[in-house]
């Protein structure tokens, strides 16, 4: 069942256009459900995103419209992803934006993976 409030998705998304090889990625991992590369404006020293490989708009419709083995998939390959950079040990933060209000910027599904020094504070305190 489609989430009600989300726009519908766009293929020619940016993520939709990398994951058709339509532009070019520094790809660090991929698999039968994700595909994850490093951000072309990154936000700390490893800041990698990765992207399920089906069109969904937000976690909410990955969430309500992809199969079991397609949420699986892409949960192991965030972590398998962070394995991979090393981030295991010393910690990583995974973040994943829904909406306007926090600042989703592409209609794709996607978490980011930041490490590579001490992060602080998730959210500033007003």
């Amino acid at each position: 069942m489609p989430v009600t409030g989300l726009p519908p998705y766009d293929p020619a998304n940016i993520f939709a256009r990398i994951l058709r090889r339509e532009i070019p990625a520094k790809v660090v991992h991929e698999d039968d459900f994700a595909l994850a590369f490093h951000d072309i404006n990154p936000q700390a020293p490893v800041h990698v995103l990765v992207i399920p490989k089906g069109a969904y708009v937000s976690q909410a419709d990955f969430a309500a419209q992809a199969s079991e083995a397609e949420i699986v998939g892409f949960w192991r390959a965030v972590a398998a992803v962070a394995k991979a950079l090393g981030l295991e040990a010393p910690g990583y933060r995974t973040l994943s934006n829904m909406g306007l209000d926090a600042g989703q910027e592409v209609p794709h599904f996607h978490v980011h993976i930041f490490g590579g020094k001490p992060l602080g504070r998730m959210i500033a305190v007003d």
